[in-house]
């Protein structure tokens, strides 16, 4: 075999005469088509195809852009057939001297499937111009049609304008010159991939279009782009994308949002007119979706999968469902107070709450806001994001809640991965959607003056919405309820291991969550709660709960003072407490400002609950003597299941000392289980229930998420074990069923000797005179890895490096009797940290930084 292009082996490349059918060619017109097929290859090896791949490049790439699934079915001798086409007059392909547009190229792929006398099963793959005409194809061949299966392309302008790199290059001034008198266009394209092509596979790309001559497909791709309604291809666009709505057949879609030409709106347009596609959006990726990620793997995953399957990982449901807003609704004479506001001071009892919340509700709807539309909330908590919660809940809208903690990158990919259809915000953030681009009809909280209304391209405002929801009736009956599987939520992960993800639940699942504190915590009506952790703006309420949110900077739990929590807890005489294990920490810094009021309410709080990362004793043993009334809990969950395990104070010492931290037995309704790791770290595929065996942490529970949102790949990592949701933490059972969690799987240490799990050791760390945290992290190749030490000093180190030799022998000696042996010692004024809780650990981060500072780089501090 000869290579024929980089990664291109020269078996596949063939050429085929096929009889035109084209009103643009004449009768008897044939044309030479070029093609990569594998069917000689699997005939070789005795593989009978099940199916076949026809996959279709745009402009103005050609079939070597699909190599990837090629290599894909060789290496793993795949039953796949695949026929990567030249469209005509691109590619290796003939040059036809004919103007062909949209309607012509879908004819053509036709007489070429036609002629290669396809008889079984057709998967459309299709990229950029080639996505639509591949569904030309696909919508009038339907009993044909297996699969569909698209990357970065669009259906249809949808109302959108012409992207700019495509005005431009259709522009008269710029477009015989741009795309074929020069190579302009081409090298346009290729550098849009992230990271940058191999020159050789750059070389590739180039190599069919090397003359003018050989571009005349390239300048007529884009002079056919039907943007303009009275454009020659528009009314074909037009058929196709209306058509496109028949498709039952199941759909994948893999997209690159950093594509400038086509964007996640065309993403969102394709899943309303496909809305049973599975999606993956690969973050960092770009319009050559398939050159910056591996794509080739999932596509034949999702082939051989049951593409209809569902999240096994929930339990049976505790109980009967009921709605989110049942308790409000229950409450409609109720003058008690419902939610306070500390600043400005500010109140609403359960009867005005209802209230508000149906006003608000009907203005929404008047403004279109209807079941299943994703409204982005980027409201601090308090009064008004509690009013906005329960009115989407009312009209079955989905919520989206991407913390601000996220940064201004985080969040903007956060809010363009979930698409909303209206995006609600204070001033700050409508501002951050003009100059980023946020996707969704703008809404501001407050009135805004008419010029600046404008600058942020703001449509309504909340007290406009109010005002017309008072005018119309808004009694709850008149709302139609939300079907308990809908979507309700779409609640962002604090991107702490990657960028943040949404993860989505229904109505069902977010009654099991709030059924699953009462039952774990008591919390009930009557029930008084201090939420200084976001989340729990969602439930209070539905709990039936008088909760407050304390004066606080709610993206930056550090910023939480001891009077502000106790300021919370005296406004509703608090009976339970919720704040972060980093918020905890500065409340204690901060006790002395509290006075004799204060601590008297503090005493009378009869649950304290933190979260969001372990939590050592001796800094509970602190907090218990704020509360000391309480029983101090530390429920260990994650975005995607909170809380699955519960444990006390008194449990934790009951427990005593072990390998990482221990975080109770499973709550109500759910179950824990191990899958155990090999000596690389990798986990298996069989939950165990053996003490003492290290694994990834598995979990199911009637509140588990539905699934993750727009990210199919990492959905089915999660769901690989049936039954069980993967948490990506490792841990093991005790002899009492106890959890103890060392670690995540992704900071697993593969040494010479097996794989070492960070936390114990780091706790070891800790325990040194003059040590503060510490992070365990490995530096080699996997196998062979090397265990570095990265720690804090007290008071912090004024410069990054190597510790002292007296430092590093008293830590070594201390992680010692944990079993590891450590490699190096080095310190740090600070360890980086994800932003909302302020407490996890980036590990990744200073694992690359101690590989460079151990080789003698100078790199700067993470």
């Amino acid at each position: 075999m000869t290579e024929l292009f980089p990664g291109v082996d020269g078996i596949y490349s063939n050429y085929l005469e096929v009889p035109s059918t084209s009103k643009v060619d004449d009768p008897g017109t044939l044309h030479m088509w070029h093609l990569l097929d594998n069917e000689d290859e699997l005939l070789a090896r005795g593989i009978e195809p099940i199916g076949t791949l026809v996959c279709v490049h745009g402009n103005p790439t050609w079939s070597y852009l699909w190599r990837s699934l090629l290599n894909h079915v060789s290496a793993n001798a795949l039953p796949w057939r695949v026929v990567a086409v030249d469209q005509l007059d691109m590619g290796f392909s003939a040059r036809t001297g004919k103007f062909r547009r949209l309607a012509d190229r879908v004819n053509d792929l036709g007489d070429l499937i036609d002629s290669l006398g396809l008889s079984g099963k057709v998967t459309t793959v299709g990229h950029d111009w080639g996505g639509v005409i591949s569904l030309g194809w696909a919508i009038s061949h339907q009993n044909q049609l297996a699969n569909v299966i698209l990357t970065n392309t669009a259906i249809h302008p949808a109302g959108f304008e012409l992207p700019a790199a495509l005005k431009l290059a259709s522009h008269p001034a710029v477009h015989g010159w741009g795309t074929k008198t020069t190579s302009a266009f081409l090298q346009v394209t290729h550098s849009l991939a992230q990271p940058a092509l191999d020159p050789e596979v750059r070389k590739a790309f180039m190599a069919p279009y090397t003359s003018a001559a050989k571009r005349d497909g390239v300048a007529n791709f884009v002079a056919d782009i039907p943007f303009a309604e009275d454009h020659p291809s528009r009314s074909t666009l037009n058929e196709i994308a209306q058509a496109v709505r028949t498709l039952t057949v199941p759909v994948l879609m893999l997209w690159g949002p950093k594509d400038p030409v086509f964007s996640d709106r065309y993403l969102r347009d394709l899943m309303g007119r496909l809305p049973h596609a599975q999606v993956h959006r690969f973050e960092g990726a770009s319009h050559l979706v398939g050159e910056d990620k591996d794509i080739a793997t999932p596509m034949f995953d999702w082939l051989s999968s049951n593409q209809n399957s569902t999240n096994s990982s929930r339990a049976d449901s505790l109980g009967d469902y009921r709605p989110m807003l049942a308790e409000l609704d229950s409450r409609t004479t109720d003058h008690s107070v419902a939610v306070v506001d500390i600043n400005p001071p500010r109140s609403l009892s359960w009867s005005e709450l209802g209230q508000r919340v149906n006003a608000l509700a009907a203005g929404l709807q008047e403004i279109g806001v209807k079941a299943g539309d994703r409204v982005n909330l980027l409201v601090p908590p308090g009064i008004e994001l509690t009013t906005l919660i329960y009115a989407c809940l009312r009209l079955g809208a989905v919520i989206v809640v991407a913390d601000a903690g996220l940064g201004t990158k985080g969040l903007g990919r956060a809010i363009k991965g979930a698409g909303p259809s209206y995006l609600i915000g204070i001033d700050r953030a409508l501002t951050g959607a003009r100059l980023f681009n946020w996707p969704g009809t703008k809404v501001s909280v407050e009135t805004l003056p008419a010029a600046k209304r404008k600058l942020l391209g703001v449509e309504h405002s909340l007290p406009e919405l109010f005002e017309v929801g008072n005018k119309l009736s808004s009694k709850a009956s008149n709302f139609v309820s939300a079907e308990p599987d809908a979507d309700a939520a779409v609640l962002f992960t604090s991107g702490s291991t990657g960028p943040a993800k949404g993860v989505v639940y229904t109505h069902r699942q977010l009654g099991a969550m709030r059924d699953t504190l009462r039952e774990t915590y008591n919390l009930k009506a009557g029930s008084a709660l201090v939420a200084g952790f976001a989340p729990f703006a969602l439930l209070g309420p539905a709990l039936g709960a008088t909760s407050v949110t304390p004066d606080m900077d709610v993206t930056a739990p550090r910023t939480l003072t001891a009077s502000a929590l106790a300021d919370a807890a005296v406004a509703v005489d608090a009976t339970t407490v919720f704040a972060s294990p980093a918020a905890l920490a500065n409340v204690l810094k901060t006790k002395n400002s509290l006075d004799a009021t204060h601590r008297e309410t503090l005493a009378n709080v009869s649950v304290m609950l933190s979260a969001g990362a372990p939590i050592p004793e001796p800094l509970l043993a602190k907090v218990q003597e704020l509360v000391p009334n309480a029983q101090v809990h530390t429920p260990y969950g994650m975005t995607e299941a909170l809380p699955v395990t519960d444990i006390d104070l008194a449990g934790i010492r009951a427990a005593g000392q072990g390998n990482g931290v221990c975080v109770g037995t499973a709550v109500a309704g759910a179950k824990v289980a191990i899958a155990p790791i090999d000596s690389m770290g990798i986990a298996g595929d069989q939950p165990e229930y053996t003490p003492h065996v290290t694994g990834e942490i598995l979990v199911r529970a009637p509140h588990i998420k539905d699934r993750y949102d727009r990210l199919w790949i990492t959905e089915q990592v999660s769901i690989s074990i049936p039954g069980w949701h993967r948490t990506g933490d490792v841990g093991h059972l005790d002899d009492d069923g106890r959890l103890w969690v060392e670690g995540r799987l992704g900071h697993v240490l593969s040494t010479a000797k097996g794989a070492i799990t960070p936390v114990a050791a780091e706790h070891a760390v800790e325990s040194v005179a003059g040590a503060g945290r510490a992070a365990l992290v490995g530096v080699g190749p996997a196998g062979t890895q090397a265990a570095v030490v990265v720690m804090e000093t007290i008071p912090p180190a004024r410069k990054a490096g190597p510790a002292s030799n007296e430092l590093s022998q008293k830590v070594r000696s201390a992680v010692a009797e944990t079993g590891v042996d450590v490699a190096a010692v080095l310190i740090v004024s600070s360890l980086p940290t994800d932003i909302r809780h302020n407490s996890k650990i980036d590990r990744a981060a200073l694992a690359t930084w101690a590989t460079a500072t151990l080789a003698g780089g100078k790199v700067r501090q993470p």
